[in-house]
């Protein structure tokens, strides 16, 4: 009986495997690979704005607006698989602005984030034009903590229940075999206690 105990353990701890490394890839989300303008960087202008992401996504929102709020986007932003673009209206003054975007990913997750810039020259940013050092958003980061619990902790939950269920499929199998022994001792004895 122990053979085919074991057997059963180790089956479970490779469907365990399994699923711990096949959930690490799919729990992760799209991200954002590039941005034109790059986060914190100087620019003389911008027409349109451009944010490259790891894979297709859809629903996209873009806002872009200076530190007092005024909006300069134009009109709705385009998707072309991994490239959403936004037009921007009119020349920007000089100073500092963040582009604030939301997408839905291809595994059907929102995510967002934030990219600040200047427009004007590399002095006027040293100057003060140039959005706080202390708030820079990486558009790869934010979106991981705000979409709720991760997959890894999903996969280490999921392979301790299989565990769970492996252990009491050993321990049900022990049971059985002990009472058919009992039983059986009964008649033999029974039968040559009669035969003598």
């Amino acid at each position: 009986m122990k053979r085919p105990s074991l057997r059963v353990v180790f089956l479970f701890g490779i469907s365990c495997l399994f699923a711990v490394v096949l959930a690490a890839p799919a729990s992760a989300h799209d991200s954002l690979k590039k941005s034109t303008p790059a986060a914190n960087s100087v620019v003389s202008g911008l027409d349109e704005i451009e944010l490259e992401f790891s894979a297709h996504v859809s629903f996209p929102v873009v806002v872009l607006h200076d530190a007092t709020g005024r909006r300069f986007e134009s009109g709705t932003p385009r998707v072309s698989d991994s490239m959403v673009t936004e037009a921007v209206a009119g020349p920007l003054p000089p100073g500092g602005y963040t582009i604030a975007w939301r997408v839905v990913s291809s595994d059907g997750h929102p995510i967002q984030g934030e990219i600040p810039f200047v427009v004007g020259s590399s002095s006027a940013a040293s100057a003060g034009g140039a959005a706080p050092a202390a708030t820079p958003v990486a558009g790869a980061d934010r979106p991981d903590r705000e979409t709720g619990t991760p997959g890894w902790i999903w996969a280490v939950a999921a392979a301790v229940a299989v565990l769970g269920a492996a252990a009491v499929l050993v321990a049900r199998g022990r049971k059985p075999a002990t009472l058919p022994d009992n039983s059986e001792d009964r008649p033999s004895g029974h039968e040559n206690g009669e035969g003598e």
